[in-house]
């Protein structure tokens, strides 16, 4: 039976979808059998990330009003064999799309896979809930930015009302203004949300062309490394960190902080 997630943030912008499409290559690349759902009904874009656009036929919708059964609405990534994507509706219908809706397609598919990612709305209002009570584990995706960890906050609370655990990943910190204190580390952030790390992940400028995460396995970028070390503390329990800070510190960190401030 598969485990399943949902990847939320409270906060939107966070990118919360590129996560979960970097995660998800990085577990089928382990060889792991991977769904990623997406439940954010009318600001659908998981299937855009993932290049995946064009070959959608049927959605979340066209299952729940039974035009399909859900293995057919699944649309398997062309870059990475195991993955496959159950794309939103391009319309948020509530009224048709509920909690017990989104587990009947989770009972449905669990059988088949080893993870069921369900990508999160933003907010905390009816998407969240209907996610988050389909699913038996969450990821909260924030930034370091004071907007962010305070929407986060507020998504850990209602969480664990709903008696699932829950870990922290921590998008787009900058080790040169960490060091510089003008960003929160992660040790200030697991503080504050009183809630331990298990993913961090760099500002990487490749996510301006949906690259973030996505690259082949001869050339890795820090996020890349970094979302890879996020999808081994999700298969082992663990919590080994990538240091955002290291590439900054000493002599030769120096100048390159100096240097980014610059540019």
């Amino acid at each position: 039976m598969a485990r399943v997630i949902v990847v939320t943030s409270g906060k939107g912008g966070v990118g919360k979808t590129t996560v979960t499409a970097g995660l998800g290559r990085a577990l089928a690349r382990r060889g792991k059998r991977v769904v990623l759902m997406d439940a954010d009904l009318g600001l659908n874009n998981l299937d855009v990330v993932m290049d995946a656009e064009s070959r959608v036929v049927y959605d979340i919708l066209d299952v729940v009003e039974n035009r399909c059964r859900p293995r057919q609405a699944l649309v398997e990534d062309l870059a990475v064999s195991g993955l496959y994507i159950l794309p939103g509706a391009n319309y948020d219908d509530g009224a048709k799309i509920g909690g017990q809706n989104l587990r009947a397609i989770i009972n449905s598919l669990s059988p088949m896979f080893d993870y069921i990612f369900i990508d999160c709305p933003a907010g905390i209002e009816v998407g969240f809930h209907r996610a988050v009570a389909a699913a038996d584990e969450a990821l909260v995706v924030t930034t370091p930015h004071v907007s962010a960890l305070r929407d986060a906050d507020k998504a850990i609370a209602i969480i664990k009302s709903y008696g699932i655990k829950s870990g922290l990943v921590i998008n787009r910190a900058r080790g040169d203004m960490i060091l510089d204190q003008e960003q929160l580390g992660c040790d200030d952030i697991a503080g504050l949300l009183q809630i331990q790390p298990i993913g961090v992940l760099p500002e990487d400028d490749a996510i301006n062309t949906y690259n973030c995460f996505l690259s082949n396995d001869t050339e890795k970028t820090d996020g890349d490394i970094a979302v890879n070390m996020l999808a081994d503390n999700i298969i082992s329990g663990g919590n080994k960190l990538y240091d955002v800070t290291k590439k900054y510190r000493g002599f030769f960190g120096g100048i390159k902080r100096t240097l980014k401030k610059i540019v």
